[in-house]
């Protein structure tokens, strides 16, 4: 029997249970037609045996959105019947009307003051606006998005508004800057696996880029469009997509061009083509640091993209090829020199170094690594680092020693 048959979600005892939002009977007719254990089904959704077993006993029940998020993708549950898996969820569609609440007094007065007025826009208007978004940029690191998505949301409408009063060159500067809008309530969408708005707003800043001929922006929209697949563990459409980002945009900057071959050598370690990622992981490498030669031609949101931050991505890589050692010795390296504020990228590589641990049989360091990141990851790290964790604890579980239970008992915490 299949692992993942074709029509498994199409069999009517399936689509019964889901429609129904029971997840014990889900469980058990996934597990019938595809013949898993508890414990490989576990795997999958970043769940203990022991979890899969009391939910099918129906002695727990599913209340996070975490975790029903993490089952919606380790199930692979369709796009179609994915409403009925995490119940209503927004999902803002790129349009004005739809551009979320108001931000607080004194930013809204600061903001739209120019909007009211009966003057042009200057360049003066929007260089303050640019500058407004690099904070802003540069806070999300620290405090994640949750916080950000409405002022961020008032905020381009704003920019948005301000194309009525904008001429010449300056119009071009309004339809990048709400591009770049765009492409940051994407990746704060994705930061949430709100999939459908992250997809949406993407597209939404890539068909401004190429509006405005940002040439960078359009190429950063498809890499983090291949990040997407990435973190859905398609590694072919995330190769497809960061190959897109190569040679649909030309004229990019060396950072860009860096990004988008690191996506694709991501996408070759999650399928187990190693020779083709580390190749890549190469080139992406000799390119970032011909970028730092000369940071002045890189765009302002590449700020991140440094020898630091592409060590991580090696241990990443490593981390997917199962080449545990390496991964561990790759993301120590790049934690201890990431600086403070990366608050949320430090919580994520801290899970991702706690799974790295525990494939290379050091449960008792995995486990305090992953300990010390749980007040973080439930804070601003769901649910990525959330589920990152949860794949520890299944794992560490699963050898059957003690720190694997206790970590399960520290997640429930906060579950």
């Amino acid at each position: 029997m299949g692992d993942t048959p074709g029509n498994l979600w199409s069999h009517p005892q399936l689509a019964a249970a889901l429609t129904s939002e029971d997840w014990g009977a889900v469980f058990r007719t996934y597990r019938k037609l595809t013949g898993l254990s508890q414990t490989k089904l576990g795997e999958r959704v970043g769940l203990a045996q022991s979890d899969v077993s009391d939910i099918e006993r129906e002695r727990r029940r599913i209340t996070s959105v975490e975790v029903r998020q993490r089952i919606v993708a380790g199930l692979g549950i369709p796009a179609d019947l994915q409403a009925l898996a995490t119940g209503p969820v927004e999902t803002p569609v790129p349009g004005l009307s739809l551009l979320g609440a108001t931000p607080d007094e004194d930013l809204l007065t600061r903001v739209t003051s120019v909007v009211d007025s009966s003057h042009r826009v200057d360049a003066a208007t929007l260089d303050w606006l640019d500058r407004l978004l690099a904070e802003h940029r540069r806070a999300e690191d620290h405090i994640g998005s949750r916080p950000l998505v409405e002022v961020m949301r008032q905020q381009l409408r704003t920019v948005v508004d301000l194309y009525a009063g904008a001429r010449g060159p300056l119009a071009d500067r309004v339809v990048r800057l709400a591009s770049e809008h765009a492409q940051f309530l994407a990746w704060m969408a994705q930061d949430q696996a709100q999939t459908a708005a992250a997809l949406a707003w993407y597209d939404r800043s890539h068909e401004w880029a190429l509006e405005a001929g940002d040439a960078n922006m359009a190429a950063t929209t498809l890499s983090m469009k291949a990040h997407m697949a990435w973190s859905g563990g398609r590694g072919t459409r995330c190769v497809r997509l960061a190959e897109a980002a190569r040679w649909s945009a030309p004229g990019t900057s060396l950072g860009v061009q860096g990004m988008a071959a690191q996506m694709a050598a991501r996408g070759h370690a999650l399928d187990g083509e190693a020779d083709d990622a580390h190749r890549l992981l190469d080139e992406a490498q000799g390119l970032i640091r011909r970028a730092s030669e000369h940071p002045e031609d890189e765009p302002v949101w590449m700020y991140f993209y440094d020898e630091t931050w592409f060590t991580l991505q090696r241990g990443m890589a490593a981390l997917h090829l199962r080449d545990w050692r390496e991964a561990v010795d790759q993301i120590t390296v790049g934690l201890t020199a990431l600086p403070d504020e990366y608050r949320r990228d430090k919580t994520w590589y801290c899970a991702c170094l706690a799974h790295a641990l525990a494939g290379a049989g050091e449960s008792a360091q995995a486990a305090s690594v992953a300990m010390a990141s749980v007040p973080d990851a439930a804070d601003i790290g769901r649910p990525h680092s959330w589920n990152e964790l949860h794949t520890t604890a299944a794992l560490l579980k699963r050898r059957g020693v003690k720190e694997g239970s206790q970590l399960v008992a520290a997640l429930r915490e906060y579950d």
